[in-house]
């Protein structure tokens, strides 16, 4: 009886660590989903900070906002989850957060204050779900062309009509941007993001 129950246990363990080897392998759907929606917020961030930043926007990873912006939107924003950050040439940070499935753009100046929301980030960084069987096939030919091996996991547009498509290998995500017209715009940053979970490695062409 020992012994089936020891032969058991050991199966068990073993199935785990399987499970566990192929998750590491493969970025996860959740990974793919979150690449898209920080690439998104980033897109966001660049057409509709103009106005009151100073100079390029520069990522940051969210662990290094002052602890005033972290307060601010904890106190503010319960359960937000912070999907971009980034400082201009003055030092204000522009910080894209999503809570209760809305996007938000938040504006502090360099000492970690709160100055005011940024107005339409929401609308621009939002994306509606497209579903992968659905895409031109515009798309789905420049994936096949310049990406080999790589297999199309997410994809949803933004208010503006442009597509992100995010793409992943077996170590990789990239996220592309095409126009309404399914035509490659460029491949899109994924900024550092929650402690600096890492940033999609692509090619652009």
């Amino acid at each position: 009886m020992k012994k089936q129950l020891l032969l058991l246990l050991m199966a068990v363990v073993g199935l785990y660590m399987v499970a566990c080897q192929s998750q590491d392998a493969t970025p996860s759907s959740d990974g793919d989903l979150e690449a898209v929606q920080v690439s998104a917020a980033r897109t966001a961030a660049d057409s509709t900070t103009k106005p009151k930043r100073k100079g390029k926007l520069t990522p940051i990873d969210s662990t290094a906002l002052p602890s005033k912006v972290i307060s601010y939107i904890s106190a503010n924003y319960a359960g937000a989850q912070v999907k971009f950050a980034a400082k201009d040439s003055l030092g204000q940070y522009f910080v894209g957060i999503f809570v209760n499935k809305t996007h938000t753009g938040l504006l502090f100046d360099a000492s970690g204050n709160f100055v005011q929301i940024i107005e339409k980030y929401g609308n621009k960084a939002k994306l509606t779900d497209v579903a992968i069987s659905t895409l031109p096939a515009s798309v789905t030919s420049y994936v096949t062309a310049n990406y080999a091996g790589y297999t199309i996991k997410k994809a949803g547009t933004n208010a503006d009509g442009n597509l992100f498509v995010g793409i992943a290998n077996d170590t990789t995500r990239v996220v592309l941007v095409f126009d309404s017209a399914g035509t490659f715009v460029k491949v899109a940053d994924i900024p550092p993001m929650n402690g600096g979970r890492g940033k999609g490695k692509g090619r652009g062409h």
